[in-house]
């Protein structure tokens, strides 16, 4: 077959989409009008979706009853017809879709001929017609990427996307409400490419981490800074509801994150949220109920498989047998612990927003609701939110915008994870006898350790936890500001914003007079956080010659913080009447503590965007950050970032082609920072206590710990090279970027030689490294007829510790559950932060015990033979988002994953190595452990003489594939009412299938919250599975 050269690249793309039949029609003959007849040389052409009339989906505003119709055509420069085209009316919500020969019709309301039409089409240039008394609006669209001239925030203001020079990923509003979460950070998992969703556990409200191109800091947090309409805010944004969110843009290298500063070295997420809109008031409605359930149970002996253990471990160690044969075979399965423990919860979500506007203000207020029941019993969280913004024009050069962020928190907590040998509530029930009832004769809880003798005290009755603890956190949060904008002339603004953020934290922990070994006690906690914020910054922009575009922002901020606590509890109540209400009623009172801190952070900033032609692209930052932590030496903290940008296919000589639409290479480097310290750190400070003279006690202020001296900042230094791709007019768009992040001069706790007569002390330590490579893929696979849109990201980060004080490594993660105290992470140089570190298992002795190995040679078993075991940081993490539509119906699958990582089960030590104690273990345990004729068991000679350390036995393989999300919906058109907007109805399930081989509840876990490691599993909370069936209209 004879293939002309002017086809040559069709062929190219006709081979790489092969499989698609009906693809190259589908997707390419509306850029490329001769492609059927290219296609036609090399297979029979057929449209595999019939030709026929799709119904409009005509929605409608409320708005008076005086109503007019408006019809049209959609095209491309061709001529060719653009089914699935979105025709919008400006300012609303209120749209419709072409059908398949390009046609529309709409619906306008009240005052109509002023109103607006926005046409788009994914591939090509959107366009705004005005109505005016026209009944036909015919439109022809260009094939310009309309990706490419979206508006993205950007710190301390916005930028088109094309002339991005900095690495930022944006995740819409659609994809934030794509399913149901707890809080919006959840919703960038799998989202945003170098970003590290973690889910610390599933309890209600659980926190949830990210890491932005790996861990920077060993002291500080290693979490990025939330800004939210513009407010550094502190930790994670639990005060937002999903459906307030308009836009968030994650800032990853240098140029975009070095005008926060000192606060930007863990990258920088910019949260919008929804403002008003220049149309008729509208209403958005929303709610949902999910049914969470315990993805999987562990497989844990029944009552008989119990005895037979016990009985075994007996007879090992010598002793008579517990049970008798006759009473081995009496025994049935016993109590299901975990049955105890675990439970359906359901999820309740509603929320409702008004919007609207004219040409002088615009305005949104909105409110939800959100209450979610833990899958262990008697957990809890609320959420109540109330979301205002308010835009109003003064005159044409004063502005004013006021937005307001209430939020209510209450959480009911379980004592649920951590703990050893049973004395947390999923270590009990995890550990419990399955031959004890939950429930004594009388009614009373079980005290399990008096069912059998060999049974240890330390194992809790897991229902204490829950019907004898009472641990409730109730918080009030207030976000707020306001800024006045004033243009003197047309091309300068001078903005002025203030804000405030006051959280009040109140923790009420009671157990009763009935919780075992109580008798009754209470403690109470407040704490209250206020950050006042001002920000002045000028800007100006302007274009020379028609080529040369520039903007320049300078201005300074300050931002204050203060916290105050007030803690106090009480022991001996002789009734549980007042709970926490009156601690003055115990028999004994505790010492009340209380404290104040405040710290002060002062900024200069200033940036420079710089646009030749669109096609060579400059942006250089600056900030200056002054911090009362640090002392006078190191006050100050400079923090400047460069990046160039070239648009190669903005150039003469790639005007002739017609597959790249977009090329554009990005190169940056800069500097950000950390403030890894608390307040008053670096000042030599005197701590209260108590001493005895005679017989007097008196209070005494004395050092605790060794003045660290003149502490400098944690520098991250990043350099990032970069490359966007559009293909087809923008059907497939590519990504991806490479860096190098080095942070210097790490805080952390060092150790002391015994003459200084203190242990520790806080110093500059070393440094670390993260270098990886980020690739991202956005492409309309189908679009006519059937929709099909698929994106994916994955990212690869190395992480290792270059150098570190004196060489000398630092041991982490210290953990003591009774049969093994160590610690199991280690920091060293040439090695990844977080490393686990500990012994060697090498089989087992003749008599069935573990032995361990001697890598030193020296003949014992000690210090010098750990090494590393295991690294909690993945080779790569990813994320697959596949949207199908067809006429009204949309199928959604979100899928997420990570490889390569370890987690080390500190969980397991107990639950199947704590021999000797009555605790109950999996199933394998029996079935797999060391005997004569089994001497390559899974586990070792059942007996409590077992020699056990922290070794590779615990580390296991994290890495998983999981359904994050499956979602089916249908969209109802109402093309003749007058009040429904749209309406749509959906179902989905969230973590129904997880593909990994950790054999706990869930292999995404993070006990140790936003320390400097991760992977760590000690009886965490499972991540529960959910089924859901929600509505979304809008009036």
């Amino acid at each position: 077959m004879k293939i002309p050269l002017k086809r040559i690249n069709h062929l190219v793309l006709t081979w790489s989409l092969a499989g698609f039949t009906c693809l190259p029609a589908f997707a390419l003959t509306e850029s490329f009008p001769d492609w059927r007849a290219a296609s036609e040389e090399l297979t029979p052409y057929q449209d595999t979706v019939p030709q026929q009339p799709r119904p409009t989906l005509d929605v409608q505003d409320t708005v008076p009853p005086s109503t007019r119709t408006v019809k049209g055509k959609v095209t491309d420069q061709e001529g060719a017809s653009l089914p699935g085209a979105t025709v919008q009316i400006k300012g609303t919500d209120t749209g419709t879709i072409t059908d398949e020969q390009g046609n529309y019709t709409i619906r306008l309301s009240g005052g109509s001929s002023e109103q607006v039409l926005v046409f788009s089409f994914v591939g090509f240039q959107g366009k705004e017609v005005a109505v005016g008394n026209q009944s036909q609006v015919d439109v022809t669209l260009g094939s310009e990427e309309k990706e490419l001239e979206e508006v993205v925030v950007i710190g301390y203001g916005s930028a088109r996307k094309a002339d991005l020079t900095g690495a930022i990923s944006q995740v819409s509003t659609e994809e934030v409400n794509a399913f149901p979460t707890t809080s919006v950070v959840q919703a960038l998992a799998g989202r945003a490419p170098g970003v590290q969703v973690v889910q610390n556990d599933g309890s209600p409200g659980g926190g949830v981490d990210i890491r932005i191109r790996g861990s920077n800091s060993i002291q500080g947090d290693n979490s990025p800074l939330y800004v939210i309409d513009g407010f550094p805010y502190s930790g994670n944004p639990t005060n937002l509801n999903n459906s307030d969110i308009a836009s968030i843009e994650v800032l990853k290298d240098a140029s975009a994150t070095a005008i926060y500063g000192s606060r930007g070295a863990n990258g920088v997420v910019l949260i919008t949220t929804k403002g008003g809109v220049q149309a008729p008031t509208q209403v958005e409605f929303d709610s949902y109920y999910s049914v969470q359930h315990l993805r999987k149970k562990l497989d844990l002996m029944n009552g008989r498989q119990y005895g037979q253990l016990m009985n075994i471990q007996a007879a090992n160690d010598g002793l008579d047998p517990y049970f008798s044969e006759s009473e081995l075979s009496a025994m049935d399965t016993g109590t299901d612990w975990q049955d105890q423990v675990f439970d359906r919860a359901p999820i309740k979500s509603s929320s409702i927003r008004v919007s609207g506007g004219n040409e002088s203000t615009r305005f949104s207020v909105g409110g939800s609701i959100f209450d979610q029941e833990g899958i262990i019993r008697g957990s809890d969280y609320n959420r109540y939110a109330l979301q205002s913004s308010i835009h109003h024009s003064l005159s044409d050069k004063l502005t004013i915008d006021f937005s307001t962020n209430l939020t209510k928190l209450t959480t009911a907590r379980r004592d649920s994870d951590g703990g050893a040998r049973g004395n947390s509530m999923i270590g009990a029930a995890l550990v419990a006898s399955p031959l004890s009832s939950p429930y004594a004769p009388d009614g009373s809880l079980t005290v399990l350790s008096e069912d059998f003798p060999f049974v240890s005290p330390d194992i809790i009755n897991p229902l204490n936890y829950i019907n004898e603890e009472f641990n409730t956190v109730n918080a009030n949060i207030v976000l707020a500001n306001a800024s006045v904008s004033y243009r003197p002339i047309p091309k300068l603004t001078i903005k002025i914003l203030g804000g405030i953020e006051n959280r009040d934290d109140r923790t009420d922990v009671y157990r009763t007079t009935d919780f075992i070994n109580s008798d009754g006690n209470a403690s109470v906690n407040t704490r209250q956080y206020i950050s006042r914020l001002n920000e002045n910054t000028i800007s100006y922009a302007d274009t020379l010659d028609e080529k040369h575009k520039f903007d320049v922002l300078a201005g300074f901020t300050y931002q204050d913080f203060q916290t105050r606590y007030l803690a106090g509890s009480s022991a001996g109540f002789l009734s549980d009447l007042f709970g926490t209400d009156n601690l003055g009623a115990a028999n004994t009172p505790g010492v009340p503590t209380s404290g104040y801190a405040k710290s002060v952070l002062l900024s200069y900033i200033g940036r420079l965007n710089y646009n030749y032609a669109d096609k060579y692209l400059f942006t250089a930052t600056w900030r200056a950050d002054g911090s009362s932590r640090y002392s006078e030496g190191n006050k100050w903290g400079h923090f400047p970032s460069a990046a160039l940008a070239w648009r190669v296919s903005q150039e003469g000589f790639m005007q002739q082609q017609q597959v790249v639409s977009e090329l554009k290479i990005r190169t940056s480097w800069g500097l950000t920072g950390s403030q890894a310290i608390d307040p008053y750190s670096t000042l030599n400070r005197l701590f209260p206590g108590y001493t005895v003279f005679g017989e007097e006690l008196y209070s005494t202020f004395a050092p605790q710990s060794v003045l660290p001296g003149d502490l400098k900042w944690e520098t991250t230094e990043q350099f990032d090279v970069g490359l966007d791709l559009g293909l087809i007019g923008g059907r497939i768009m590519l990504g991806a970027d490479y860096y190098i992040k080095n942070t210097r001069d790490l805080l952390s706790t060092v150790r002391l030689p015994s003459s200084f007569g203190y242990t520790t002390t806080v110093a500059n330590v070393g440094e670390i490294q993260n270098k990886g490579l980020e690739l991202s893929m956005d492409a309309i696979v189908l679009n006519r007829g059937f929709h099909w849109n698929l994106s994916g990201n994955i990212a690869f980060n190395r992480n290792r510790v270059i150098s570190l004080n004196d060489g000398e490594p630092i041991l982490t993660n210290y953990i003591n559950v009774v049969t093994v105290a160590d610690n199991f992470s280690i920091m060293e140089e040439g090695r990844p932060l977080g490393q686990f570190w500990g012994y060697q298992e090498d089989g087992y002795t003749e008599d069935g015990n573990i032995r361990y190995r001697d890598l030193n040679g020296d003949g014992e078993i000690n210090e010098s033979d750990k090494t590393a075991i295991g690294d909690p940081n993945p080779d790569f993490y990813y994320g697959i988002n596949s949207t199908m539509t067809f006429k009204n119906f949309q199928l959604d699958l979100f899928l997420q994953g990570t490889k390569g990582n370890d987690i080390f089960n500190v969980s397991a030590i107990s639950s199947t190595m704590d021999f000797g104690q009555g605790l109950n273990m999996p199933e394998e345990v029996l079935l797999d452990h060391w005997t004569a004729e089994n001497t390559d068991a899974k586990y070792p000679r059942i007996s409590r003489n077992n020699d056990l350390k922290v070794s590779d036995r615990y580390v296991e393989d994290g890495s998983y594939l999981r359904v994050k999300n499956i979602q089916l919906a249908y969209d109802f058109a109402f093309p003749e009412s007058k009040w429904i907007g749209n309406l749509k109805l959906y179902v989905s399930g969230q973590n129904l299938l997880t593909f990994t081989d950790y054999s706990w509840w869930d292999p995404e876990v993070n006990s140790n919250g936003a320390d400097a490691s991760l992977g760590i599993d000690h009886f965490s909370y499972p991540i529960p599975k959910s089924y859901t069936v929600g509505l979304r209209a809008t009036f």
